[in-house]
């Protein structure tokens, strides 16, 4: 492939990765990884070496984790039940083909049945569903910041190695 149409190829990962670390449908961060290694790559790792490489390489693992470890802190923090962490896991799944709205809120009603099915009390629902959602939005913030920290140290990398 041409090294013009990898760069362009590069840049296109990092940028449909910075809009997979909001959208759930889209793996993020190993997106915006891949598009940092091509572009290293195509320079011979002379501008970004090994070392930027493994620091990127352990961000992209936070911030895998982090997207997984949110939510289910978030829930657990106000004693949820096994069944609304489940319910959380399926109204994500089910929020990704309702659009955006269905994102917001899927994983809040998913946690908020879940827990009322488990507990049959209304009040623990609700707060097991705003515990949920409250964890997703930190997850979600978490996850952009360490995306882009991980675009800041790659073009500081790229640019103080000329």
């Amino acid at each position: 492939m041409m090294p013009i149409a990898l760069t362009i190829l590069a840049i296109l990962l990092v940028i449909i990765g910075l809009a997979g670390t909001v959208l759930p449908a889209l793996p993020g961060v190993p997106l915006i990884f891949g598009g940092l290694l091509l572009i290293a790559y195509q320079d011979g790792f002379h501008k970004v070496g090994a070392v930027t490489l493994v620091i990127l390489g352990a961000l992209a693992v936070i911030a895998f984790a982090v997207d997984y470890v949110a939510a289910i802190f978030g829930a657990k923090r106000v004693g949820a039940s096994k069944l609304a962490i489940i319910g959380a896991t399926l109204g994500t799944i089910a929020g990704i083909f309702l659009g955006f709205v269905g994102l917001i809120f899927g994983p809040f009603v998913g946690a908020a049945i879940g827990e009322f099915l488990a507990r049959k009390n209304l009040i623990q629902a609700g707060k097991v569903g705003l515990a949920t959602w409250l964890g997703i939005i930190i997850g979600v913030a978490a996850k952009l910041g360490i995306a882009f920290l991980m675009v800041g140290i790659f073009v500081a990398s790229y640019l103080l190695n000329r």
